[in-house]
């Protein structure tokens, strides 16, 4: 699921956590193109679980500008999110829909190789899945490992998290001026624990 369109959603939508894909539900082992290469960090599929029981809608937001770059199509990301959806549901966790840029301004590949507003941190995926889902975005959340999770956070008027898997530390130690993270935590299962504790009020204090 690569294009978009703006939607308006109401507040009477479903929370949802936007989670990033490598560093934050996988491990990032750079440019992913198999199956055997797939990491799930350990916590990963009790976070999704407790998310769901909590009645969160789980949506994996991702850049894959591998597919502009030539490195991979956008049938072997299908496939690694079918492999990866059927770990969740081995572990009773789900994860509603996985939406993916395959977009890069310096990539290789016609018609990838453009500017999009799919491209974290622009908001077109995440319209996408409001529009798809019903979903309320200033009632959800955003967890990822790099500022552009959380500048997506700022654009669709949710609450982001920092997490320090991945790129996440590095994030950390190079703050972007202006933004700050509504919380940061060591993994997905700390945010996890913090998105639950907030309620639901989506201006409940950080």
């Amino acid at each position: 699921m690569s294009q978009s369109s703006r939607s308006r959603v109401s507040s009477g939508g479903s929370r949802a956590v936007f989670l990033d894909r490598d560093g934050t539900l996988i491990d990032d082992v750079g440019y992913l193109e198999r199956v055997d290469r797939i990491a799930l960090f350990p916590w990963s599929v009790d976070a999704v679980r407790l998310l769901n029981r909590a009645g969160f809608r789980v949506v994996v937001i991702t850049n894959q500008g591998g597919v502009a770059r030539g490195y991979f199509s956008e049938a072997v990301v299908e496939s690694l999110h079918r492999h990866i959806d059927a770990v969740f549901a081995e572990g009773g966790a789900r994860i509603e829909a996985y939406y993916y840029c395959p977009h890069h301004p310096q990539g290789t590949v016609e018609p990838f190789n453009s500017r999009c507003d799919c491209r974290k941190p622009g908001r077109g995926l995440v319209d996408r899945a409001a529009h798809d889902l019903g979903l309320d975005l200033h009632a959800s959340f955003v967890v990822g490992d790099r500022w552009h999770d959380i500048q997506l956070a700022r654009v669709i008027g949710a609450r982001g998290v920092l997490v320090r898997t991945g790129y996440g530390v590095t994030a950390e130690e190079t703050p972007v001026a202006g933004l700050v993270p509504d919380a940061i935590a060591d993994n997905l299962m700390s945010a996890t624990s913090w998105i639950l504790r907030q309620g639901h009020d989506p201006h409940a204090s950080t």
